[in-house]
């Protein structure tokens, strides 16, 4: 946990912004992919729900490769702004919780296990709340990192290959258990912050 330090003046159309912006816009592409008959407005009624899914993969990979850019920029430009810090996180979870709840739709993960996930990052989020009212801020632990690209990369193994019932479980148990646990360690770690604010 680390004081917060001053930042210059927000820019907002920085690079990096913009490409957060980009992210999120492109979310509701995703969407569309794998749940619209968009096959059928286009004349191409043969593609197969398995086919939409690989494209619907495709643009997942391609908004998650993004995330790597935005950051990449901002700190090499030296442009990280308070917009980026709260659209960034914003963009990741649009996009992941956008896909599980067709999962969820689809019958390929349960509702529990989507209510988990979500009750997480609010518990989380609040948790950073009331540290940054503190002044302080909960830095990212190696288990949400894991818990990310451990998410990210089931995702795209669920869509690219979405008729292996088995893996589609195996996925979403992992997603499950390594949203849990980071979950648990953020808690442990910076218990202090609900101990009305005493160290």
């Amino acid at each position: 946990m680390t004081t917060i330090q001053p930042t210059a003046p927000d820019k907002l159309w920085t690079p990096a912004n913009i490409v957060t912006l980009i992210r999120i816009c492109l979310v509701p592409v995703f969407v569309l992919a794998i749940l619209s008959p968009w096959p059928e407005w286009v004349g191409l009624p043969g593609i197969t729900m398995e086919a939409k899914c690989v494209i619907a993969a495709g643009i997942f990979i391609l908004i998650s490769c993004t995330d790597w850019i935005d950051g990449y920029l901002a700190r090499s430009r030296g442009e990280v702004t308070d917009f980026g810090k709260f659209m960034d996180p914003l963009a990741d979870k649009l996009l992941v919780m956008s896909a599980m709840a067709w999962f969820v739709q689809a019958g390929w993960m349960a509702a529990w296990a989507f209510f988990l996930v979500i009750a997480r990052e609010l518990a989380v989020t609040g948790l950073r709340l009331v540290a940054v009212e503190q002044g302080r801020v909960i830095a990212a632990a190696k288990s949400g990192k894991v818990k990310t690209a451990s998410t990210m990369v089931c995702i795209c193994l669920m869509l690219l290959l979405s008729n292996a019932a088995t893996l589609r479980l195996v996925c979403v148990w992992i997603i499950l258990l390594t949203t849990i646990y980071s979950g648990v360690e953020y808690f442990i770690k910076n218990r202090d912050v609900l101990a009305n604010g005493e160290m």
